[in-house]
């Protein structure tokens, strides 16, 4: 075994759903290769570690969006059906039968032997009746799953029990608690991005303007929507919403930190530098921009660290 294919079962074996044989050529190979045996520490480093977090159950509503996605997905897919596999080894082999006549003579036979018996089928199908489809309790919204199918005994009657999604809205004050809940909801389980950008701008607006942040939930919404929402907008936003409780929550600090040393975006990073601003004598907020200064990829957010760093030098 060679170390591109160990790479490919690392993960598997890690979580103990590797085959026995191939178990055993992977621990071979991982016995004679440091680099391959670093990895699988690594990965089971990460493990541990994630073990000791509490899992968290998906909501029902990110189900049941994330099911519709994979059906929608599912019918654009082209089909394949058995009988188009089954064609192309048909006229595979027929393309080897040109220099057998006989062969082709007997092939030709069945051919027109099964094309009848194909026709009377066809027929007799046509001529049965088709029991009419009954819809019980039909509303508007997109099937979410099927519930239950019970067929009649002796008959071609089925019946299937689906449920469906049907959306719903609700108006109300951004100090009413429900309108709070469903903004936080929206945060993390909303596959728009203008619905996440929307409701973390409402949520820190709220923030900046002291409205009663202070429960924690908005707060650590919007510490999660900068950590790891991929829309560079909304990590924006909730950096912004963060700003009135860096100098008081350390949880608060840190993340700002982690997104001016790891974040992708250089407008996010450089906005971090900013708003560190009260708390730039702190030992960690230095240690950070000690490092940017000097390991950051732009150069325009290491010679603003160096700045920071020289004005602090300055005041103490």
């Amino acid at each position: 075994m060679n170390c591109e294919l160990a790479q490919q079962y690392i993960v598997l074996y890690a979580y103990g759903e590797l085959e026995d044989e191939i178990s055993h050529e992977l621990e071979q190979h991982l016995a004679g290769c440091e680099r391959c045996k670093h990895e699988v520490q690594v990965v089971q480093t990460l493990q541990q570690v994630m073990s000791l977090r509490q899992a968290i159950e998906p909501s029902p509503n990110l189900l049941t969006q994330s099911r519709m996605r994979l059906e929608e997905t599912l019918d654009t897919m082209p089909a394949h059906s058995a009988l188009s596999r089954l064609r192309g080894l048909f006229w595979g082999w027929t393309a080897q039968l040109r220099t057998a006549p006989v062969l082709a003579a007997l092939l030709l036979i069945a051919g027109f032997s099964g094309g009848h018996l194909f026709d009377h089928y066809m027929a007799s199908r046509a001529s049965a009746p088709h029991n009419p489809i009954v819809l019980t309790n039909a509303a508007n919204g997109a099937i979410a799953n099927v519930s239950g199918i019970v067929q009649t005994p002796n008959s071609d009657l089925v019946q299937v029990n689906y449920n469906r999604v049907i959306p719903e809205s609700i108006q109300g004050s951004l100090d009413d608690p429900q309108i709070r809940q469903l903004l936080l909801l929206a945060t993390q389980n909303s596959l728009s991005n203008g619905v996440r950008a929307d409701s973390v701008k409402l949520l820190a607006d709220e923030c900046k303007a002291g409205h009663e942040c202070d429960d924690g939930s908005i707060r650590k919404a919007l510490m999660v929507s900068l950590r790891y929402d991929h829309n560079p907008n909304v990590r924006m936003r909730a950096l912004d919403g963060l700003q009135p409780y860096i100098a008081e929550d350390t949880r608060v600090r840190d993340a700002v930190l982690e997104a001016l040393i790891h974040d992708p975006d250089p407008n996010i990073r450089t906005e971090a530098i900013n708003l560190i601003e009260p708390v730039q004598a702190d030992s960690s907020v230095r240690d950070v921009l000690q490092t940017v200064s000097t390991q950051d990829a732009n150069p325009y957010i290491r010679t603003v660290s160096r700045q920071v760093l020289q004005q602090v030098s300055d005041i103490q």
